[in-house]
């Protein structure tokens, strides 16, 4: 079994920063791709960032130049640090976790709310 736990949502004021933390673990012998996602109330869940294990980088276009995301040295955990936030960034953001090349789970999220 394989879980996905994220960290380190909260609220922060328009223009400040956070850092999401991820971490996986279980029967886990590689790992693909990792990645954030987000829903917003009322929206489709999507893309923010993903990380390959190549260390290739994709972001959405709303977050390019402000996000950032990065594996730790343990290649099972991955960050996402957030800055100049803006309260459209407000949602549950997600976890993904690509492994054992075909296989897929999600972590239980974590709010961010950004207040203007």
């Amino acid at each position: 079994q394989v879980q996905v736990v994220e960290s380190g949502g909260g609220l922060v004021q328009a223009g400040g920063s956070l850092r999401l933390s991820c971490a996986a673990s279980g029967s886990i012998f590689s790992i693909n791709v990792m990645g954030w996602y987000r829903q917003a109330p009322g929206k489709q869940r999507e893309l923010v960032a993903t990380i390959t294990s190549g260390d290739t980088t994709n972001y959405a276009d709303s977050v390019k130049g402000r996000f950032a995301i990065s594996r730790g040295n343990a290649k099972n955990t991955v960050y996402l640090q957030m800055n100049s936030l803006k309260p459209e960034d407000t949602g549950v953001y997600y976890c993904n976790l690509v492994y054992n090349h075909y296989l897929i789970t999600w972590g239980q999220g974590t709010q961010v709310t950004v207040s203007s």
